[in-house]
């Protein structure tokens, strides 16, 4: 087996993502083999999945999945959720023994709502007092880490080539309308399960190939808004900066990829006088957002789907599409593995995002 250090993979990472806009189920098994086809862009130190529409039977609660480093913590993390919320159904999540992934944390789900007298104390929105609540845990609460938090969805993630973190959490027992991929090759950050993809928060995940050479800057500005960056990795910020500025601040989706991608001002000169004054608003109102660097991510949230390049596209992005199923990855192949008999396929140029969306919502 190689180790870090003795290959070094310019492109590396890979990220991968099916979904359906009709609402057809998507098996997790599909997504496993997708993302093994780009295991030379991994080198072992983390590799995750995203599922959404794979909590049916607990829809409307929060789901939580968190890692223990210790029965200590579980404890006092279990005090925590319930003073704020009623716990309807908790348990370990399910998990096989496979000798490629070890070090392993305690890891459990709790499917919750906020306590109704707790959330009319807070005077905040529930998304709000639910994503303070995971923040007060993720850095109060020694050896604690909730790292999935949404509605009818779900982050599994380990350390280990993505394929056997797919086995190790059985993936191929869940089944939803949209699965995410990756398969980390860290350069600048330790590998270790917290710092695996995809990162969350609420419904929002993030898979991300490349390097934010803007994280500092984009960091100190999130933080002025409340966040906290404490996992030791460059996309942990582009979860939040999506959160704060489609949650909080009700971009459109479009509208979002111009600040994190944001056209150079040459090219604002040559567009259309009412896209142009956009774009230079955007710009100008959300410049602590503009991420910087080579880049490609994938975007899940709630009934949704967004991929994007950086402007310059220094890192690859496929999309393929079949029927009302559209599939995107670093790699044509880990497209064709799981649908050889495509009606289309093309990459995106740099800074244009795809954006899908389920028909029936």
């Amino acid at each position: 087996m190689q180790r870090e250090g003795e290959i070094r993979i310019p492109s590396g990472c890979a990220i991968s993502a099916i979904f359906s806009k009709g609402n057809k189920k998507v098996q997790g098994a599909d997504m496993i083999k997708s993302i093994a086809v780009m295991h030379e862009r991994s080198n072992g130190l983390g590799g995750g999945f995203a599922g959404y529409g794979i909590y049916p039977d607990y829809a409307d609660c929060y789901a939580f999945h968190i890692f223990y480093d210790d029965k200590i913590s579980k404890k006092t993390c279990e005090e925590f959720l319930e003073e704020h919320f009623d716990i309807i159904n908790l348990s370990k999540i399910p998990t096989t023994n496979i000798p490629e992934i070890t070090n392993k944390p305690l890891i459990w789900r709790y499917f919750v709502k906020p306590l109704s007298i707790k959330l009319t104390d807070s005077q905040l929105d529930e998304k709000e007092f639910v994503s303070r609540c995971v923040f007060r845990i993720n850095t109060r609460l020694t050896g604690t880490y909730i790292f999935s938090s949404g509605k009818n969805m779900g982050v599994f993630k380990a350390v280990g080539y993505p394929e056997d973190v797919g086995r190790f959490y059985r993936l191929d027992d869940y089944e939803g309308y949209s699965f995410t991929a990756h398969g980390r090759y860290p350069t600048n950050t330790p590998g270790w399960w917290g710092g695996a993809h995809p990162f969350a928060l609420l419904d929002y995940s993030v898979v991300h190939n490349g390097e934010i050479s803007s994280y500092d800057a984009n960091r100190r500005a999130i933080e002025m808004y409340g966040y906290k960056c404490t996992l030791q990795t460059d996309t942990e910020v582009i979860t939040y900066i999506f959160d704060y500025l489609h949650r909080k601040k009700h971009l459109t989706l479009d509208e979002i990829a111009k600040v994190i991608a944001a056209p150079f001002w040459q090219t604002i000169e040559k567009m259309e006088p009412n896209e142009a004054r956009t774009c230079e608003y955007l710009r100008n109102a959300f410049s602590s957002q503009l991420i910087t660097g080579p880049f490609s991510i994938i975007v899940g949230f709630e009934n949704g789907l967004m991929a994007l390049n950086d402007r310059l596209k220094l890192r690859s992005m496929v999309v393929g599409e079949k029927d009302d199923m559209v599939y995107i990855a670093s790699e044509e192949a880990a497209i064709r593995v799981i649908q050889k008999d495509l009606d289309k396929i093309w990459s995106p140029r740099g800074g244009e995002p795809v954006i899908l969306l389920r028909e029936d919502k």
